[in-house]
């Protein structure tokens, strides 16, 4: 099991590339603040670590993950972004509703890559319980959304060499 790593965020093994002139849009659910918040700080931070300026980052805050589809979408109609981070965070409850929303929302991220050709970047926690996110959103686990970020980069660079 992956988790029984202490900290899956370590990069040191890849060649990230350079995100300098690259444009991100990053959109983060607000529900599960505390959780997204950390995970977009990571992504952030993940971003400018490579090179991306502060300018050509953008913030688009949606109400919770199912909304990232449609917040993806409305980022890449404006056709300047180089790839799109979704974050967001659905823990587990008591009903089916988490099957559901998790389901949805990978379908969704993927029909919106698809349709715009462009990498959009799937950054959602998928967690049995608060700490496991916790622990994934910068805790012992590392930060999802440094790793989105990094994808995010990658993608990028990939898309423009083909």
């Amino acid at each position: 099991m992956s988790s029984s790593l202490k900290n899956l965020s370590d990069f040191s093994h890849i060649e990230v590339g350079n995100a300098v002139g690259l444009k991100f849009a990053i959109v983060v659910s607000q529900w599960n603040a505390q959780v997204t918040g950390a995970l977009l700080d990571g992504a952030v931070e993940g971003l400018q670590t490579h090179g991306a300026n502060e300018a050509d980052i953008d913030i688009i805050e949606v109400p919770g993950s199912y909304e990232l589809i449609s917040g993806a979408d409305i980022a890449l109609r404006a056709s300047k972004f180089d790839a799109i981070i979704c974050l967001g965070c659905v823990i587990q409850g008591e009903t089916r509703h988490f099957d559901f929303i998790c389901n949805a929302v990978g379908n969704g991220i993927a029909n919106v890559a698809i349709k715009y050709n462009k990498p959009v970047i799937f950054g959602v926690l998928t967690t049995d319980n608060l700490d496991q996110a916790l622990d994934r959103s910068g805790g012992k686990h590392g930060n999802k959304g440094a790793e989105a970020a990094v994808t995010a980069i990658q993608m990028a660079l990939l898309s423009h060499k083909y």
